[in-house]
């Protein structure tokens, strides 16, 4: 195992009936001007809206909404916010939402605070060093963004889908998770943040680290915790148990304890997606049930035992050598993707096979990608091709 230091400050409140909280914990802090943000206005449907409202006001937060936050978090929108922020001199972000409201906050909340353009921390020539504090309230669990400091943005006009440099003051300072508001969410979502966790796990599961027994123990039983919930949702959506049982699970999975002592991850497939939703705008879960696979039949043979040892301990795949075992993986896990309703071929959400080559050099911008096995453009491309 690598040496490590684990820092994760965020604190959590879980459970039913937790949201109306949210007015006290920014009170308590002395916040009381903020940036309420949110999506496409399904907390205004499902009550989530009302509650915060009704808490923000008994505590006397003044707040400033902007709504309008895409499933893909765009650069325009950060910069509109920004603006608010500067112009009405707000001094914290609630975001509500999920992983591209929580993600958008940290770019505002650190842009709110530079002199500059804050892409210039997605391009990597400045790193965060300062933001606004951010409190969220989750309502789709997928990326683990309420516990973490990532953010990914993309700078439209570029068709660059590319990661934020931040650092620790981009840390959530509480997020508030309440499972039962996801009992309504439409299927899909419930899908994608299911690939979506079960793929921040293998980015460390897969990542090349040696003697990694307690991350395996950890990332093998929460990826099967995920299998078990998501087909039990898929039959029964308000099943508050299974909602409590994935959501922990997809924020557990990329708050850092799985990452502590590993390389810190691959995430190869994770850009090959980025450039696939920057040019589709295809949701990120559906992206990566479609390369993830694709990835794995490339690069499996670097990294055979582990293979084998994931389609064993996750799937039961106990038949044939280690090369059976950890083709069988792969295809256990491609089947999973099926089974459940997630798309996993290219041609499953109409890319045509004529922009494989873009795809590939949109990929490559920062140069060669991954970890078990470093991929130049043209590995890339071989990738594309296997998912088409």
């Amino acid at each position: 195992m690598k040496n490590f230091t684990f820092y994760n400050p965020t604190k959590v409140i879980f459970g039913e009936g937790t949201i109306e909280q949210i007015g006290a914990e920014l009170s308590s802090r002395d916040h009381k001007k903020i940036l309420f943000l949110y999506g496409q206005g399904s907390i205004k449907r499902n009550g989530v809206y009302d509650t915060i409202i009704n808490s923000l006001n008994e505590n006397k937060i003044e707040f400033v909404e902007l709504d309008g936050v895409k499933p893909n978090p765009v650069l325009t929108k950060v910069h509109e916010a920004v603006a608010l922020c500067k112009e009405h001199k707000l001094d914290t972000i609630l975001a509500v939402g999920g992983g591209s409201v929580i993600d958008s906050a940290k770019a505002i909340g650190a842009g709110a605070l530079y002199d500059g353009d804050i892409w210039d921390a997605f391009e990597g020539t400045i790193r965060v060093k300062e933001s606004l504090p951010i409190f969220t309230i989750l309502t789709i669990s997928a990326t683990g963004s309420e516990m973490n400091t990532n953010s990914v943005v993309t700078k439209e006009n570029e068709d660059k889908k590319w990661p934020m440099l931040t650092g620790p003051c981009s840390y959530p300072v509480v997020s508030i998770m309440d499972p039962k508001v996801q009992a309504e969410l439409p299927i899909s979502q419930t899908i994608n943040g299911a690939v979506d966790a079960i793929a921040h796990i293998m980015e460390f599961y897969f990542d090349g680290s040696p003697n990694t027994d307690v991350q395996d123990e950890f990332s093998e039983g929460m990826i099967r915790t995920v299998i078990k919930h998501s087909k039990i949702l898929l039959a029964d959506p308000t099943n508050y148990e299974s909602r409590s049982q994935l959501m922990w699970v997809a924020t557990l999975a990329l708050n850092g304890v799985i990452s502590s002592g590993t390389k810190g991850g691959d995430w190869a497939t994770h850009m090959l997606e980025h450039s696939l939703s920057a040019f589709y705008d295809v949701a990120h879960g559906a992206g990566l049930a479609i390369m993830f696979p694709a990835w794995m039949k490339y690069v499996h043979e670097d990294n055979i035992a582990k293979f084998a040892q994931f389609g064993e301990r996750v799937f039961g795949i106990n038949e044939g050598s280690d090369e059976v075992k950890a083709v069988n993986s792969i295809y256990a896990i491609e089947s999973f993707f099926k089974e459940i309703g997630a798309p996993t071929r290219l041609t499953d959400i109409n890319v045509s096979e004529n922009d494989l080559e873009k795809l590939a050099d949109n990929a490559s911008m920062k140069g060669a990608l991954g970890s078990v096995k470093k991929l130049e453009r043209n590995d890339l491309l071989e990738i594309y091709k296997l998912a088409f």
